[in-house]
């Protein structure tokens, strides 16, 4: 993705330090301060989360309408990334209240704040409704990296660009109302900040072409874990990979200690080590839907997406069918007919349980899984000799087309 951020000569940005940015794109605005956009966000609730930020994947095909944004919570605890699923329930306008069409915003690559139902899944990223969706005025960038020095500027920083992945370096000059919080959303001061923390901050929408570039900045999330300055935590998985493409792996199942996630996505690369239970190296062309591994990662907050340090792969697999939810009166209050290819055949039709432990995956936090609904099932191998057969189902990911 190119650069969005606008350029300013070197003056301009060292008289516009001690200013607030204009139209502050990082922030929610005061009516007074924009106001169409301000009159836009009091009517969303202040309890309805909400992430500013860029429409990073964007997805319009027979599977549904899903956009991903990345960018930072506009409240401490809200989502930094989440995928949304648009219906023709949510409003997308500009800062005026006008209806914009969402495939004007992707083309565009314009700013948005999005407001989303509280109910997310707990997977990463996050996974839920869009309510509201208010495209920006004004352009913004960020960056993930270190801290390297302290100034009476303000604080230079060596890391990357969150949308673009190039290499930059920044002067970022602190906005007298600049938003600071630690990892865990706790409010910080200016005077906090030191050489050598990790950060994600956001800048622009102007950058002097000095030496290093600078800009100013009204939001910055702070990792003050000096013994993990790279917010890494170990984490694990012990499940079903449901899909495997461009060099990365879906696992839902069981997680490893408390705190870890039911459902991941990896990326799988050179340096992820893959065995079978006996420890023999294995390689990424073995990775299919339906394996049982057991997957070990680094839950990070930048980036988003957390990299698979082990896998190791099961000697057996799950079952996958692919079928319609069906009404029948063979079916008792927790399990579901299968019509298996969604045919006039009954012959290879299933009953599958539903458990505490079966998991979910693509149902909007307020729907439940209804008859007509089009799913993939990965079950148990153990089956009942009826007709239709009996089984357990592991994992249920319902097509989002639905």
């Amino acid at each position: 993705m190119k650069k969005i951020y606008k350029v300013l000569a070197t003056a301009t940005v060292l008289a516009m330090a001690a200013l607030p940015i204009a139209a502050n794109a990082q922030a929610v605005p005061p009516a007074a301060a924009h106001k169409g956009q301000g009159n836009i966000t009091n009517q969303v609730k202040k309890s309805v989360p909400g992430t500013m930020g860029y429409i990073t994947d964007f997805v319009n095909d027979k599977s549904g309408t899903w956009i991903t944004v990345t960018g930072r919570g506009l409240a401490a605890t809200d989502q930094q990334e989440i995928k949304l699923s648009i219906s023709k329930d949510t409003k997308i306008i500009d800062a005026k209240g006008n209806q914009v069409q969402l495939q004007t915003i992707v083309d565009k690559n314009k700013a948005i704040k999005a407001f989303y139902n509280p109910n997310i899944t707990k997977s990463l990223p996050a996974q839920g409704s869009a309510l509201t969706i208010i495209v920006q005025d004004n352009d913004l960038a960020g960056i993930d990296g270190t801290i390297s020095e302290v100034t009476k500027q303000g604080i230079l920083v060596e890391g990357t660009n969150l949308y673009n992945d190039s290499e930059e370096t920044m002067l970022l000059h602190l906005d007298p109302k600049a938003k600071i919080f630690d990892q865990n959303g706790s409010a910080l001061k200016a005077s906090d900040l030191e050489a050598g923390m990790s950060i994600r901050a956001f800048y622009g929408p102007y950058v002097a072409l000095s030496m290093p570039p600078q800009s100013s900045t009204n939001y910055i999330r702070v990792n003050t874990n000096a013994e993990n300055n790279d917010q890494e935590q170990a984490a694990g998985i012990d499940g079903i990979l449901t899909e495997m493409k461009d060099g990365r792996i879906s696992v839902s199942g069981k997680p490893a200690k408390a705190g870890d996630l039911e459902y991941v996505v990896l990326a799988v690369d050179g340096d992820t080590k893959i065995v079978d239970a006996g420890g023999k190296s294995l390689t990424a062309e073995v990775l299919k839907s339906g394996l049982r591994i057991e997957a070990e990662y680094v839950s990070v907050i930048y980036p988003a997406l957390p990299h698979a340090d082990k896998i190791v792969v099961s000697d057996t697999s799950a079952p996958k069918v692919e079928g319609t939810i069906t009404t029948s009166e063979r079916t008792s209050k927790d399990q579901l007919y299968i019509n298996v290819g969604s045919d006039q055949s009954t012959d290879n039709d299933i009953i599958i349980n539903i458990s505490k432990d079966t998991q979910v995956i693509g149902l909007n936090p307020d729907e439940k899984l209804e008859p007509g609904m089009n799913i993939v099932v990965f079950h148990s191998p153990i089956m009942t000799m009826s007709i239709p057969a009996i089984t357990s189902a592991e994992v249920i990911m319902v097509q989002a087309d639905n």
